[in-house]
């Protein structure tokens, strides 16, 4: 089980302190990390489109985030006369908060090399560099991923508008899509390291890989599928392009946030950057290691476990950017068919053959009948996985002529489609 190393003897008034002293670093740097990301977006959108970005405010645009941020929190605070007041000051900081909730869980630094947990000693006491490694710590982000659309929700109603209205009414939409498409890829994840703690899950993919060469990363074990899945729904459940629907200024004006004004406005956006920067942060913990990686001295153990860390979200929060100058928005049906219709069945079937997988290697279905262990462990994972593609493509088969027909059919009840009249001899 995971926890606080320096929790196993009680809590006492040092290790309150030192919990403090752990969130209040974690949110200067979270907060730090968002103004960078958006100067990193500005600049880096500006060459793929083959212009130059900011570059007045500071050296190479760097203080411009810092020049908006001004900016915003002096212009005037307005509030719609319709609107419900006390929901409408409060909804920015329901998506704000859970963001920086998720953060607390992610292992920013530390030595996982040689079997070692990441721990570092700090006063006379161990602990993690992350503000808590809590024992489901998976699912606590889980709970604060859905959290996050309540603010959405709440500041389309409570505008008292209609174009926010129906912006928050396709952010739940496209929430609860994406969620268990989000879900199923994570228990892929949860079945192949057995633990429910992020740091734990760190220290399993920190293990040898196969033959000491290919890292132990969940992104390999898994077989890719979950990760390309947890990046497409992440992507959706952030709200960013091509699923920002929520948003799409040519048919919402502006969406959920259209009504907002001065610092309440800019929250929303801090929010939006906040997650980009914790879900990346996520997804290389989850299947890339998270600081775990090769350790060679000159600088301390902990500091590398950093690193490795920076360059694999600063991959993330590129790919992110990549996307936004990129992907032309889907239109809302296609974002539909593609939650429920390709994700949730793919995650399904990708959880149900890792789960045989795994009890094929346990030799839990004794197909070959060998008498060595690892022989009849291989022969069986060989067998299972067989069965299992052949399976899966039949159930793609049949899913796809089942959506093929569903669509014929609604577009012969919208007279899209003739029926031929039939033959008469």
């Amino acid at each position: 089980m995971g926890g606080e190393p320096y929790l196993g003897d009680g809590i006492d008034f040092g290790d309150v302190i030192v919990a403090v002293v752990k969130a209040g670093i974690a949110f200067v740097i979270l907060l730090v990390a968002v103004m960078l990301m958006v100067w990193f977006e500005r600049k880096v959108i500006g060459r793929l489109q083959n212009r130059l970005g900011p570059t007045v405010a500071g050296p190479i645009g760097i203080f411009q985030t810092l020049a908006d941020g001004i900016k915003l929190f002096f212009k005037e605070d307005l509030i719609p006369s319709r609107s419900d007041r006390f929901v409408f000051k409060l909804a920015p900081y329901l998506s704000l908060i859970p963001a920086f909730l998720t953060f607390v869980l992610v292992p920013v630094a530390g030595d996982f090399s040689n079997g070692r947990n990441g721990s570092v000693t700090v006063f006379g006491r161990e602990t993690f560099l992350q503000v808590a490694d809590v024992p489901v710590g998976i699912l606590f982000f889980l709970a604060m991923s859905s959290l996050g659309v309540y603010g959405i929700m709440l500041a389309g109603w409570s505008s008292g508008s209609k174009y926010p209205l129906l912006g928050s009414v396709r952010a739940s939409a496209q929430a609860i899509s994406y969620e268990a498409a989000l879900g199923l890829s994570l228990a892929s994840v949860l079945l192949v390291s057995g633990t429910l703690s992020t740091n734990e899950i760190v220290q399993v993919q920190a293990g040898d890989g196969f033959r000491g060469i290919i890292p132990n990363w969940n992104v390999i074990v898994t077989g890719f599928v979950p990760f390309v899945i947890f990046l497409i729904a992440g992507t959706a459940e952030l709200n960013r392009p091509p699923f920002d629907l929520v948003e799409a200024e040519q048919e919402l004006v502006g969406g959920f946030h259209t009504e907002y004004s001065s610092i309440r406005f800019a929250l929303f956006f801090l929010a939006e950057f906040m997650n980009t920067v914790t879900m990346s942060a996520i997804i290389v913990t989850l299947f890339f290691g998270g600081p775990a990686g090769p350790n060679f001295g000159v600088l301390p153990g902990w500091l590398w476990g950093f690193v490795w860390f920076f360059l694999k979200l600063l991959v993330f929060l590129f790919m992110f950017v990549w996307f936004r100058a990129t992907l032309p928005r889907l239109r809302y049906d296609q974002l539909m068919d593609l939650g429920w219709k390709l994700l949730i069945p793919l995650s399904l079937g990708w959880l149900l053959i890792l789960g045989a997988i795994r009890v094929a290697q346990d030799g839990g279905f004794g197909f070959s009948g060998a008498d060595d262990a690892d022989t009849a462990a291989t022969t069986d994972t060989f067998i299972v996985l067989a069965i299992a593609l052949a399976i899966g493509a039949v159930a793609a088969g049949l899913l796809g002529a089942a959506l093929r027909a569903a669509r014929h059919d609604r577009l012969v009840s919208e007279g899209l489609v003739e029926i031929p009249a039939p033959e008469v001899n």
